[in-house]
């Protein structure tokens, strides 16, 4: 944790900051020259990137290191933040998933799924909002997946909490169209962030191969669109377009057979 006294410039807000997506997200806006508020769980190397982004893109940045799935953390983390920034952007990156039987995940995996992908998300932006409102214009984008479109055995908590967010963005965009801040959302598949998720997804064959992305890639373009105001930001239309086409009684169980193959050895 860190932060001074309450500051006069505005900060964007990214949560699950440290690798991945987020760290992506991060240092583009870094290069954009805007100050960073980067939140992660404890241990994941938050302060040595914020040391980092500072000293090479002299930018203001700020880091709070707490775990996501204890909703009290939140309120302590978006207490943190109103007190202590003015914040214009607001991304709701930090999710968690797996593969699993159900009949075989303990409660805490199931729990803190839920939690994180669709707790912290609601309670975060709910209690940021007032301040994301001060500001002359404001942004919010929410991670969805493209697994929001479908349900998957093997999975099945992971989509379900990925379409809550789809959901829970869209309708919140419509409810706040009129005002200065804009709601944005973003699907997209599986991102090469490391060796382990690369190989699990491989697994999968030619399906997971294909909705494959480079988080480098995606953070730039989604920046991109959040500015131009795309409210659903499609990252990968191929896959995509293969969701729609397909019916839901081919869909799911393909998907599934191919989700399978990264639990059967």
């Amino acid at each position: 944790m860190s932060a001074e006294k309450k500051s006069e410039e505005s900060f964007v807000v990214i949560t699950g900051a440290s690798q991945g997506l987020g760290k992506e997200f991060a240092l583009e806006f870094a290069k954009r020259k805007m100050n960073l508020i980067l939140i992660s769980l404890p241990n994941q190397g938050l302060l040595d990137l914020s040391n980092e982004i500072t000293a090479k893109y002299n930018v203001k940045t700020s880091y709070f290191e707490t775990d996501l799935s204890v909703s009290d953390n939140v309120i302590a983390l978006s207490n943190w933040i109103n007190e202590n920034f003015n914040v214009h952007i607001l991304i709701n990156n930090a999710g968690t998933g797996g593969t699993k039987k159900f009949v075989d995940a303990k409660v805490d995996y199931i729990n803190t799924i839920m939690q994180v992908n669709v707790v912290a998300t609601s309670i975060l932006t709910h209690q940021l909002l007032p301040n994301l409102m001060k500001q002359k214009q404001s942004y919010i984008l929410n991670v969805s997946s493209m697994a929001a479109f479908s349900p998957i055995g093997y999975k099945t908590v992971y989509p379900a909490s990925k379409t809550f967010i789809h959901s829970f963005s869209r309708g919140l965009y419509q409810e706040l169209k009129d005002t200065n801040v804009f709601v944005s959302v973003v699907n997209p598949g599986a991102m090469k962030t490391n060796d382990e998720i690369k190989a699990r997804i491989e697994k999968q064959g030619f399906l997971g191969k294909l909705t494959l992305l480079d988080p480098e890639k995606v953070a730039q373009y989604c920046i991109k669109q959040l500015f131009k105001k795309d409210s659903v930001i499609m990252v990968n239309p191929i896959s995509w377009a293969i969701l729609k086409i397909l019916p839901i009684g081919i869909r799911l169980p393909l998907m599934t057979r191919a989700i399978k193959r990264e639990i059967v050895s």
